[in-house]
């Protein structure tokens, strides 16, 4: 038995259900299988799946989609398979990105590798019925107090037109007292009070995460939508793979492997770096390039050598720092400038054979030329295969205390009378501030409505506000980007960025590859100053 399906705070201030909850849930339920399906997102799927994981609980990964042009047709798309997955990905990134995404269009076109879930009449009424749509197509079906007259003309509809009917339940908060978390966040979200929300802007009180008993008594009088539920569940197995590197590939020249380019290179630079070469020095690469060779992490170098020679082509000051400092390979590509031998550095700070994940260089660019290099790599991997990262921006003390005060009605200036005193500190520490934070002890959040905000603030503690630019992530993936991830523009539409969905975790927890070309303010300063000596401007 499972609950389709769970809307979780990576919804974007529409459900309220934290992922480490949901599983939980279902696990001390008895479920067998969960279902997340954020609104039009896949933000929090890889964080979900790999939880899910942990716990032995089967995630079932897929989305709700609505159409941009009606809000309210909306259709739940669950991935059978990894290339369903793939697919979803690819949906989704249309959703954000297209302006001229249809539902109907993509439920059309959909292959047999999504399940198809719907209770929006209007789009049942817009697509066709031919054997490949209703082998994957249900009509889906809720009760509450609210919806049953709905249901029942859904139900009646399928049979007509001889649809499968599967059973859910939607839930946007964990327990049915947390509506009241729900009515905040969607108030929240509306950049509204909680007083002046409309009918739509928040759903019915009864969703709310059921468990299997629950959800059996109320589908008792009809057995095919609950075996519906479980038959779709079972057959959803995708496998995202953790643990298991997806590394784009360095276009190399005839002949030659991504390990044996490497050494040759690196031997090339060990004959520039050292004059002469000590037999010290030619034992410490044999053995880094022996290490790197075995973790298979050869490409991540070869590409890295390659932005750096590419910087350094164009005259570009740039520096890679951190623990890469630590290797002579990375001395030889010319990545790093400080000699691990002289130095007398350990390789093994940086890298070794205990290592599970890739290694990490960030690499700095004067803040004048950095983009341009991104532009280069967007160019030279092809822009269907690099990604600026996201990151993803949550509630803290002061953020979520204004918020949730706004959406009781309080104004701006007596908000502003608390919000000052209060720390940059975690939601969580709301309700304790004034014992751990002596900055805090004027705070007098006695009597209401401050206790319920306080208590209702520390609730959002954590949860995702919107995303933002990583300042300087980005991805290359061997096949194109949406085999792994959705992408949608960056919060300032205008500017046409575009970025991941998933933030750096669950992009790393993916095996995707990240490199970080990092913007130094300090280097541009540098630039301009050695341009002013070159033009003689000073002296």
């Amino acid at each position: 038995m499972f609950t389709l399906h769970a809307h979780s705070n990576f919804s974007m201030l529409e459900g309220t259900i934290p992922i480490s909850e949901l599983i939980t849930f279902a696990k001390k339920s008895g479920s067998s299988y969960v279902a997340l399906t954020d609104t039009n997102s896949m933000a929090g799927l890889i964080q979900f799946a790999k939880e899910a994981e942990e716990l032995n609980i089967k995630p079932v990964l897929g989305t709700l989609i609505n159409d941009p042009a009606e809000e309210n047709m909306t259709a739940i798309f669950l991935a059978k398979n990894n290339s369903g997955y793939s697919e979803l990905c690819k949906i989704i990134t249309r959703r954000k990105l297209d302006e001229s995404f249809s539902l109907p269009e993509t439920v059309r076109n959909v292959s047999g590798n999504l399940f198809v879930l719907t209770s929006s009449m209007e789009l049942l009424k817009k697509i066709p019925f031919p054997p490949q749509i209703r082998a994957q197509l249900f009509v889906e079906l809720f009760v509450t107090a609210n919806s049953k007259s709905e249901t029942r003309k859904l139900y009646e509809f399928a049979k007509k037109k001889k649809l499968k009917i599967v059973a859910t339940h939607p839930a946007y908060f964990l327990r049915k007292e947390d509506f009241i978390l729900h009515k905040v966040v969607a108030a929240i979200r509306y950049n509204t009070t909680m007083e002046n929300l409309n009918e739509t802007d928040v759903t019915d009180e009864e969703f709310y995460l059921k468990t299997p008993e629950e959800l059996e008594r109320i589908w008792k009088t009809l057995p095919e939508a609950m075996w519906n539920a479980d038959y779709i569940a079972s057959q959803c197995k995708v496998d995202l793979e953790f643990g298991k590197y997806k590394f784009p590939a360095y276009k190399l020249p005839d002949g030659e492997t991504s390990f044996s380019y490497l050494v040759k290179i690196a031997f090339r630079g060990l004959e520039e770096r050292y004059k002469p070469i000590s037999e010290m020095a030619i034992k410490r690469l044999q053995y880094e390039l022996e290490v790197i060779g075995e973790l298979n992490f050869a490409d991540y170098f070869l590409i890295v050598w390659d932005i750096l020679r590419e910087a350094k082509r164009r005259n570009m000051l740039t520096v890679g720092r951190g623990s890469a400092a630590d290797s002579l390979v990375s001395y030889c590509l010319g990545i790093t400038e400080v000699d691990p031998i002289k130095h007398n550095l350990y390789f093994e700070r940086f890298l070794n054979r205990g290592r599970a994940n890739p290694p990490d260089i960030d690499i700095d660019f004067s803040w004048k030329e950095r983009d341009e290099i991104i532009k280069y790599v967007f160019e030279k991997y092809g822009y269907d295969h690099v990604a600026m990262i996201s990151t993803t921006v949550t509630f803290r003390a002061r953020s979520a205390f204004r918020e949730v005060a706004k959406t009781f009605g309080i104004p701006d200036p007596e908000i502003s009378k608390f919000s000052k005193f209060i720390p940059w500190t975690s939601a969580k520490n709301l309700p304790d501030l004034r014992k751990k934070f002596p900055e805090a002890r004027s705070l007098d959040f006695n009597g209401e409505p401050w206790q319920s905000i306080v208590k209702l603030a520390a609730r959002i503690s954590g949860f995702p506000r919107h995303r933002s630019i990583h300042p300087g992530g980005i991805i290359i993936t061997p096949k194109p980007i949406t085999n792994y991830v959705a992408l949608e523009f960056a919060k300032n539409k205008g500017l046409g960025l575009i970025i991941t969905q998933p933030d750096m975790y669950p992009i790393e927890d993916l095996g995707l590859i990240k490199i970080d070309l990092l913007s130094q303010r300090s280097l541009g300063v540098l630039r301009d100053t050695l341009n002013m000596i070159e033009n003689k401007q000073i002296t």
